[in-house]
């Protein structure tokens, strides 16, 4: 993406881009306009403002002489006299990415101010419920711009994601793209990572929800209560300002924590517990759809969703709590359902006509596999089979979990590889098979092709196959290499081979 505004001139000085940022200019320090802010020395052209960030594997400031190189005015670091004379002016901050959030900010014109900009975080569900919101945000006829781990869609054009919440910079840019497109709303998925490295410090949002938390990325950030102190810093407003308004899931014990914290009037509750606000009760789960009575207020809605699932009951919940926060119609929300058209690799069905169900869906952690699995078992007449895999170079101690999971919940399980990353395969394997509860009910199989063929040859009518854990992902990650590989894609091309030949 191009670091393109319209601001003036001098609204590019660099001395006015360090306002109030934590960093300051030397006295007669040059005071150059800068045209770009941009963290990776490759990218950097000429009018370039570089951040030399600090990271876990590679330290910014090791690039700065790539950077001027390429024609940087100016570079941002925590450690500035390392790098000698130069005609480039060198910023000194104890912290960077708060410089970075800040300059950001004011780089862009602070295009939060012209949103309503709600922020969804928690564990599992992020990208159903940031959907879900968009749509609700919809039904009135304003623009709703949606930022998260499928894609960036900025309403006038979508752009591919390459991290669930982007970089400071980056984040603002795109939201500046979404006001330049006329939008009035911005949903966006709230990472822990995002959290915690500041990529959304600065901003203002009107909405914040927190859904959940259960175990992943503990290779991050060590145990759990790390993990939930985190999430809890960007509800509360620690690392910012807290959102005007808060939706808060009260099912989950790390949900009611912060709402018992807090007791405030700007919390709004969602969940099925009898205290929630928003409460859904009277559950039916279908194949195809899932029905429920949505109490608010001492009224009563029939709620009709094509959403599958419990847990999607949950999900629905944390939408229109949004929705009902951002002051639009709950009738019209529900009335919407129906034009619904789901979400790209979560419980996405793969239909070629076969006589057994196929379902793909992102669940990466054992919470979210226990959840798909134990939904889809309601409703499957005959077996259940799932396809899994745990990723490489990321938290090790869910891979035993997942595992256990897969062979206490399915009727049969394959093994096979996710992104194993750096990892060697068989490694993770050896992290899986911690866990296996029935090992005459699963086998490692290391090509996820070959794993899906065999879960698909063996169904027959009435069972299910779960392909879990990639969901609307297009890629395989194998060392520095990327290759395709697309469960939905995949699995439709075997069960047509599969047609062919007779089988289905």
């Amino acid at each position: 993406m191009e670091n393109t505004k319209s601001m003036s001139a001098e609204g590019r000085k660099l001395s006015v881009l360090l306002k109030k940022s934590g960093a300051k200019l030397k006295r007669k320090s040059a005071d150059p306009l800068v045209t770009r802010l941009v963290i990776d020395s490759r990218r950097v052209t000429p009018g370039s403002l570089f951040f030399a960030l600090p990271g876990l594997r590679q330290d910014g400031n090791s690039f700065v002489d790539e950077a001027l190189k390429r024609g940087a005015v100016g570079v941002v670091s925590n450690a500035p006299k390392r790098f000698g004379k130069s005609k480039a002016v060198f910023v000194s901050s104890d912290d960077p990415r708060v410089t970075l959030a800040k300059v950001a900010r004011r780089f862009f014109d602070k295009p939060d101010k012209a949103l309503d900009l709600v922020g969804i975080t928690g564990t599992n569900g992020k990208t159903t419920v940031s959907y879900l919101a968009k749509h609700f945000l919809s039904v009135d006829g304003v623009k709703t711009g949606c930022l998260g781990t499928i894609g960036y869609d900025l309403v006038e054009r979508v752009l591919p994601s390459f991290r669930t919440t982007p970089e400071a910079h980056e984040l603002c840019e795109l939201l500046s793209q979404m006001r330049g497109f006329g939008c009035e709303r911005a949903v966006m998925e709230v990472s822990s990572h995002g959290i915690d490295q500041l990529r959304v410090a600065e901003l203002r949002f009107k909405v914040g929800v927190f859904l959940n938390l259960t175990r992943d990325h503990l290779d991050y950030h060590g145990d759990m209560e790390s993990y939930f102190n985190v999430k809890r810093r960007f509800i509360v407003g620690e690392i910012g300002a807290q959102p005007k308004k808060l939706a808060i899931n009260v099912d989950d014990s790390y949900g009611r924590r912060i709402v018992e914290e807090l007791s405030d009037e700007s919390v709004f509750t969602f969940g099925a517990s009898k205290d929630a606000r928003l409460r859904a009760s009277d559950v039916e789960l279908a194949p195809d759809s899932t029905s429920f009575t949505l109490n608010l207020d001492g009224r009563r809605y029939l709620v009709r969703s094509p959403l599958i699932g419990n847990y999607n009951v949950s999900n629905t919940l944390a939408a229109l709590s949004i929705a009902i926060q951002c002051g639009v119609d709950i009738e019209a929300c529900i009335g919407s359902l129906d034009s619904f058209s789901g979400i790209p690799g979560r419980m996405e069905r793969i239909d070629e006509g076969q006589s057994f169900e196929v379902v793909v869906d992102y669940a990466h952690t054992g919470n979210a596999l226990e959840n798909a699995l134990k939904m889809l078992k309601e409703i499957t007449p005959g077996k259940l089979r799932v396809v899994f895999g745990c990723g490489g170079n990321r938290d090790r101690g869910k891979r035993s979990e997942m595992t256990r999971v897969a062979t206490e919940l399915a009727d049969y399980s394959w093994a096979t590889t996710d992104n194993p990353r750096s990892e060697v395969q068989e490694q993770i394997f050896d992290d899986m098979r911690q866990g296996v509860a029935d090992r005459s009910k699963i086998d490692f199989v290391i090509d996820r092709r070959r794993a899906i063929e065999l879960a698909l040859k063996s169904a027959n009518p009435g069972d299910c196959v779960l392909v879990a854990g990639k969901g609307h992902e297009p890629f395989q990650e194998f060392g520095d290499t990327v290759v395709p590989f697309d469960d939905r894609k995949v699995s439709r091309e075997l069960l047509g081979l599969m047609k062919l030949g007779g089988r289905v």
